[in-house]
């Protein structure tokens, strides 16, 4: 029988919460039926395991992050949407570091088609069409705006940057790195 109050809605909330608290690779079922003083077993009626759970977290993770990626965005073209989409990842980041590993999980074949990650390409590629990109090329600018993204937000977040001694200019990095993005879509490379 289920626990009153509890909902498979309100365990992934709950779950992502402490991810961003804890890490998301502290966060189990055990610790989660602690934070709701009740047995793992109550917990079972609404989630299947620890590996629902997780993916559970990392469809609410890419929800949220696509949602806010779309607020940026909107009346956004060109630079000016490459820089509001790129910073609302890394505000995203920043702000929620447990949703943010949660997002990068790896999800089934089905279940990632059916979550919000094809907004997140959709997205990309409304800002490359801006640049005027075709397919394939799309593809494969995507692809390198998507290793930016995550590689630059990443090694920050794992504190990459700190031992260089301009780190207090990382922001001054992050802002270069765009420029750099932007010159490389404005002039991208025939296909060889």
């Amino acid at each position: 029988m289920a626990r009153a109050g509890l909902t498979a809605g309100r365990l992934t909330r709950a779950a992502a919460d402490m991810a961003d608290e804890i890490g998301f690779e502290k966060v189990t079922v055990s610790a989660l039926a602690r934070r709701f003083g009740v047995k793992d077993a109550s917990l079972y009626s609404h989630v299947k395991n620890l590996q629902d759970l997780r993916a559970r977290v990392a469809l609410l993770a890419l929800e949220e992050l696509a949602d806010e990626a779309a607020a940026a965005l909107a009346g956004r073209a060109g630079k000016e949407a490459l820089v509001a989409f790129a910073s609302a990842y890394r505000t995203y980041a920043k702000e929620h570091p447990g949703r943010y590993t949660a997002a990068r999980l790896r999800l089934d074949p089905e279940t990632a088609a059916a979550s919000a990650a094809g907004r997140h390409s959709e997205m990309m590629r409304a800002i490359l069409r801006g640049y005027d990109l075709p397919e394939p090329d799309q593809t494969d600018a995507v692809r390198l705006l998507g290793s930016v993204f995550h590689g630059y937000v990443s090694l920050e977040e794992a504190g990459g940057f700190d031992h260089s001694r301009a780190a207090r200019d990382v922001d001054s990095s992050w802002h270069r790195a765009l420029d750099a993005l932007d010159a490389v879509l404005k002039n991208w490379p025939p296909a060889t």
